[in-house]
């Protein structure tokens, strides 16, 4: 008896996550990826190397397939159309995908569904662009529409001037059309995560907490501390609405910020940011909910029940690995699971300064002693401290 074969386009550290997962369930991965040096080629023993963006590649990939996945979105629509001809499901579909892809079609979308976001605007021009600043107090986020991830694509800007560059690409058509959006005066920033199968069936996990460093995800804290339960149900609404108004199947993780209510009730929440695939902020849960969010990911595209999401101890906490000064992450090794209650998961990537390289995650009832202890584990990997040494050189958030 053959297994469900399916395929995923993108070989980085989210696909190398899905092997375990996709073994225990008794699925055939197979996934796309850029070399053979790519962090999922070691995970997965049908990793055939080609592009994303290559016809050719994709349509062999799919060969003989159930279904089609991502691990990024960075996939051009003529390469699904492609696929669909072939009769393979692709989960998410072109037509949700796209909201992951384009900035404006996100925001147009999610503005039409209800769903608070950011005061925003296109950006066709520098006049468009000095109007927005103007009524926005002098300073807004603008980010191009296509193509930015971890802190790419976005600039905070007081100017015109200031996406000159910017500004002359979209103009000419070599670089992504703009759009510009209000510097939200958040006080943290959340996450939420919703798995959804063709059926419709919907599992959310715990809202977290995301602290970002230079752009990228840091750490993440499930749940968020101190969250209140109304805003806590808003997000939970907000990913169950995106879910279903962009008729997502997979995992669909939003990002979002809490902002103080001006009537001092509940603080609010706007959304960010969306990912349609397993995403950083949900890391925690392979060591920390009943239902990994690759676990998930893979049930819900191959259209199978979805698991439990309850979370297996009161805090959860990951931090990534960004960068190290060591030659070698496996030289700390031995240092970091002499705390028996770590769990390191490392990519097999080379080393350069602020790669995303690994992350660790420690469960516990006492989030002050998570913390410091999954932190002090990251610290090692990136060979900040040694075991035994005080941690006295905590990232400021």
């Amino acid at each position: 008896m053959s297994s469900p074969v399916v395929a995923v386009v993108g070989g980085g550290q989210l696909a190398r996550m899905m092997a375990g997962p996709a073994t225990a369930l008794g699925l055939h991965l197979r996934v796309l990826v850029e070399s053979d040096e790519a962090s999922a080629a070691a995970a997965v023993h049908d990793a055939p190397v080609g592009a994303a963006g290559d016809v050719d590649a994709v349509l062999s990939l799919v060969e003989g397939a159930d279904v089609l996945t991502f691990e990024h979105e960075h996939v051009p629509s003529l390469v699904l159309a492609a696929v669909a001809e072939r009769g393979v499901p692709v989960r998410p579909s072109a037509s949700a995908l796209l909201f992951a892809q384009d900035k404006l079609a996100m925001r147009r979308r999610l503005t039409d569904l209800g769903v608070p976001c950011p005061g925003w605007a296109p950006v066709p021009d520098a006049g468009a662009l000095a109007a927005f600043l103007a009524e926005a107090g002098g300073q807004a986020v603008v980010k191009t529409a296509r193509g930015g991830y971890d802190g790419k694509g976005v600039r905070v800007v007081g100017d015109p001037s200031e996406v000159a560059d910017w500004l002359a690409a979209a103009e000419e058509g070599s670089g992504p059309a703009l759009l510009v959006e209000q510097a939200v005066p958040f006080t943290r920033e959340l996450a939420v995560q919703v798995a959804r199968r063709p059926s419709g069936e919907m599992r959310a996990w715990p809202v977290v907490e995301s602290i970002q460093r230079d752009g990228v995800c840091s750490t993440v804290i499930a749940p968020a501390p101190g969250l209140h339960p109304d805003t806590e149900a808003q997000a939970l609404d907000i990913a169950r609405t995106v879910a279903e108004g962009l008729d997502v199947t997979g995992v669909l993780a939003v990002e979002l910020f809490e902002v103080p209510d001006v009537a001092g009730g509940p603080a609010r929440v706007l959304v960010n940011e969306l990912a349609m695939r397993p995403h950083n902020s949900g890391h925690w849960t392979i060591d920390g909910s009943v239902t990994s969010q690759f676990e998930q990911h893979l049930r819900a595209v191959a259209d199978l029940p979805l698991g439990s999401t309850s979370p297996r101890a009161p805090w959860s906490v990951m931090v990534n690995v960004l960068g190290s000064t060591l030659t070698d992450l496996t030289d700390a090794l031995g240092q970091v699971l002499a705390d028996g209650d770590v769990k390191v998961h490392l990519y097999g990537k080379s080393i350069r300064p602020g790669r995303k390289l690994g992350h660790v995650t420690v469960c516990g009832g006492d989030l002050e002693q998570v913390r410091a202890r999954a932190e002090t584990a990251a610290a090692m990997l990136r060979g900040q401290v040694r075991h035994g040494e005080p941690r006295d050189n905590r990232p400021t958030p």
